[in-house]
């Protein structure tokens, strides 16, 4: 469990396009096998410690011929933002995916002294 002193909490939110590769034959399109892809997600400003991310899938464009496997996740998470992770394997084809995140956790305040 996170727990938070008694600074303000802020909550930032979005979505990331992560891929779209039907049109272009891409290999989460046309490929077999473990597949990822990555993108770099920022926060509309630092939260003041790392806060808690929440992902999912808000589009997701596959062919339903083959069985569908999916993995996303929040990696590498900072003050700053983290990485939105999204990955497949076997048959399974991802025309395209689209990525909603949540982040929850402690701003800063103007009352906060930096003593350094």
């Amino acid at each position: 469990m996170k727990t938070f002193r008694t600074h303000p909490i802020g909550i930032d939110q979005g979505e990331t396009v992560l891929f779209s590769e039907f049109s272009n034959g891409g290999d989460m399109w046309t490929g077999n096998g473990t597949r990822e892809r990555r993108a770099a997600v920022t926060f509309s400003q630092p939260f003041r410690t790392t806060p808690v991310v929440q992902v999912g899938i808000s589009l997701w464009d596959v062919d339903t011929t083959t069985a569908l496997r999916a993995e996303v996740k929040a990696e590498d998470i900072s003050a700053e933002g983290f990485s939105a992770v999204f990955r497949t394997w076997s048959d399974t084809r991802i025309a395209r995916i689209r990525m909603s995140w949540t982040a929850i956790g402690e701003v800063a305040h103007e009352d906060d002294w930096d003593i350094s």
